[in-house]
């Protein structure tokens, strides 16, 4: 009897964690323009947004770990493979029609011209103390 209830206990977590998986790929997809706003029906790109769900799937992929069902590896896996790829090529296509999705990507350029050799002297070493704990789940998916 025990035995009966383990199992079927694993399996309820075991679908609630697919079916957190998938939450977080449609809020991605959301963000990628892949489905449509509900509000608009248009579909919007916030690389930002899309980001961030694509990071703490990656997340939870490093962390769970040896801790997973081979469906649950799987399906985790295959999704963060998907959202990945798609990102990219969203990434590509942003710099022509959306602005607010590469705003990580000036940050970068428009300390350089200002004063290219005070600005990156400093941000270095600043950038490694602070990337050395947040490097382990930082990922770029395009150029």
């Amino acid at each position: 009897m025990a035995e009966v209830q383990t199992s079927t206990r694993s399996g309820e977590l075991s679908q609630r964690f697919v079916e957190f998986v998938m939450m977080h790929a449609q809020n991605a997809a959301l963000f990628l323009g892949q489905i449509p706003n509900p509000k608009t029906g248009e579909g919007e790109v916030n690389l930002e947004l899309a980001k961030m769900f694509i990071d703490q799937l990656a997340m939870i992929q490093e962390k769970t770990r040896g801790n997973l069902t081979n469906e649950e590896a799987t399906v985790l896996r295959n999704t963060l493979s998907n959202l990945q790829m798609v990102y990219v090529e969203v990434a590509q296509q942003a710099p022509t029609g959306a602005a607010p999705s590469t705003a990580p990507k000036p940050e970068e350029p428009a300390p350089s011209p200002q004063t290219s050799t005070s600005a990156a002297e400093p941000s270095p070493p600043i950038a490694s103390s602070e990337s050395e704990s947040k490097k382990k789940f930082t990922k770029s998916y395009g150029p």
